[in-house]
């Protein structure tokens, strides 16, 4: 493990509570702050939509992205069902510009959600799939390719001569390889590798064999690494897994905790017509952890690791633990600070 970052789901509860859309918001910036002055690599945020989470993440990662300097900012992930990719393209190439190339976007089908065919009322018709995949990916082709920078529209023949294109504009270079899919299936996973993209292993798994999570995870990862060399892509990729993890340091924690240790092992249900596998929750005091993170093979095997955090503590909380975890437990897992210097290629 190289890197290790955050990935908030951005959840902010019914107004009775006091917790509004706005707090969930200025808080993320705040943490993101925090993060990046502790030396976290990463900053990620989830995208849901007719609901009390993080949604449209451009005016969130940009404002991220003006007051940090150095952490990675992105998601994990965006619905590609409810883009338009091209404008996609267009405001992630701008933000990529302004942040010095720190921005990395997860991007995905999607995951279910409240509303029936949410999609469609965006205006994006014509899916045959119940679940949008197909829309989803036809996008993601659409998005590759403005983002590649190759040309995509027609130009005006009175101002350019016959059979000219256009690309999008602007061009960010560099953003192609900062690009995840976020996967949820071996299947996912291969197809991610042969489109030349990072995989972001999703926090659930479609499948349910018996196996742990970690393990049937680190079979998708090996996959995809197979599937990547066998495609002769050029750089190397970067794959992530993430993972909710608590360290125990003081009394506090020990008794905050507590309700969480009956979640320390893993769960089979039914997602999405699925029967799936949820990764464990891990809590203990460092040394614990480390001994059991080091025999989580997905990620001993993955390059970064996001940490799933209860935004909805507040940003103290969130960033006791996350300093907890770079202190007592992500140096015995091969951590590397951003510290030094702003994050470059793949060195996060």
């Amino acid at each position: 493990m190289k890197s290790f970052g955050f990935l908030s789901f951005g959840h902010y509860g019914a107004p009775a509570s006091g917790y509004t859309a706005k707090d969930m918001l200025t808080q993320a910036i705040d943490l993101s702050v925090a993060a990046d002055e502790l030396g976290v690599n990463g900053a990620f945020f989830r995208v849901h939509h007719y609901a009390r989470q993080a949604a449209s993440p451009f005016p969130l990662l940009s404002a991220i992205a003006a007051r940090t300097e150095r952490i990675e900012v992105g998601t994990g992930v965006i619905d590609l069902r409810y883009e338009n990719p091209y404008y996609f393209a267009e405001e992630a190439a701008a933000l990529d510009l302004i942040a010095d190339n720190r921005i990395a976007l997860g991007i995905s089908r999607g995951s279910p959600e409240p509303a029936l065919r949410g999609w469609e009322t965006f205006g994006y018709t014509g899916s045959t799939d119940p679940r949008g995949a197909d829309i989803a990916r036809a996008k993601f082709d659409q998005l590759l390719e403005a983002i590649s920078g190759r040309p995509v529209a027609p130009a005006d023949p009175a101002q350019f001569g016959p059979g000219q294109k256009l690309p999008i504009e602007p061009h960010s270079p560099g953003l192609m390889d900062r690009l995840w899919w976020g996967a949820g299936s071996r299947d996912t996973a291969v197809w991610a590798a042969q489109k030349g993209v990072n995989l972001m292993s999703s926090t659930l798994l479609t499948e349910a064999t018996g196996q742990s999570f970690g393990d049937l995870q680190s079979e998708q990862i090996d996959l995809y690494r197979r599937a990547w060399k066998e495609a002769g892509h050029a750089h190397t990729p970067r794959v992530s897994v993430s993972r909710s993890v608590f360290p125990v340091v003081s009394e506090q924690d020990k008794q905050f905790y507590q309700l969480r240790q009956g979640q320390g092992a893993d769960q089979i249900g039914v997602i999405d017509g699925h029967r799936s596998t949820f990764g464990r929750t891990y809590v203990g005091e460092p040394d614990e952890l480390i001994s059991e993170l080091q025999n989580d093979a997905a990620v001993m095997s993955a390059d970064s690791l996001m940490l799933t955090i209860p935004s909805q503590l507040g940003v103290e909380f969130n960033v006791h633990l996350l300093q907890s975890f770079a202190e007592h437990v992500a140096p015995a897992l091969g951590w590397e600070s951003n510290r030094e210097g702003p994050t470059t290629g793949y060195d996060v």
